[in-house]
């Protein structure tokens, strides 16, 4: 399992992951394939220039297994903690535990350099249990998404948190 950053050509490829996570859900609307393919191009853009805008300086990685394209994760790291904003995985490498394996990275992260990690996730989203089996609790339940947090179990000094923490861990 390995990350690189997402390029200029990965478009395409970030577009199936996204839509492959929202399918299902869609499929309830009786819309035809083009129809439902219009929509979810529209809503991916929308939510790929939010992402870039609103988060300059985030990292934005393509999730490699055995060298294929296996999903996307995109975290902002920041003096005040690590976002992690989005991580979703292509149907066929789901349920082989490689999302929670780079979540439990993030975690280690974020308690090596002190830091608050935080997510948004939908309210339903069956993920929940996990993350709060890690110690993520909720504090924001406005909308459809909750804003959960998790307080880092090892506190560093002043001055040493950033030192060494970096998705260069989740490469291995």
């Amino acid at each position: 399992m390995g990350m690189r950053p997402v390029e200029a050509q990965d478009v395409e490829l970030l577009y199936e992951i996204y839509a492959s996570t929202r399918r299902e859900e869609l499929a309830a609307t009786g819309w035809d394939g083009a129809a439902m393919d219009a929509f979810l191009r529209m809503q991916f853009q929308l939510q790929h220039a939010q992402y870039r805008q609103n988060y300059p300086t985030a990292s934005f990685d393509i999730i490699l297994v055995d060298g294929l394209p296996a999903g996307r994760l995109y975290v902002d790291r920041r003096s005040d903690g690590i976002r992690m904003m989005d991580i979703a995985l292509l149907p066929q490498f789901r349920g082989r535990g490689i999302g929670a394996g780079i979540i439990r990275r993030l975690v280690g992260e974020a308690d090596g350099s002190g830091q608050v990690l935080s997510l948004h996730v939908e309210r339903n989203n069956p993920i929940l249990g996990f993350y709060s089996a890690l110690g993520f609790r909720t504090r924001d339940e406005g909308g459809v998404y909750l804003y959960m947090e998790r307080e880092p179990a090892v506190k560093v000094p002043a001055g040493e948190a950033g030192e060494g923490a970096s998705m260069d861990r989740l490469v291995s």
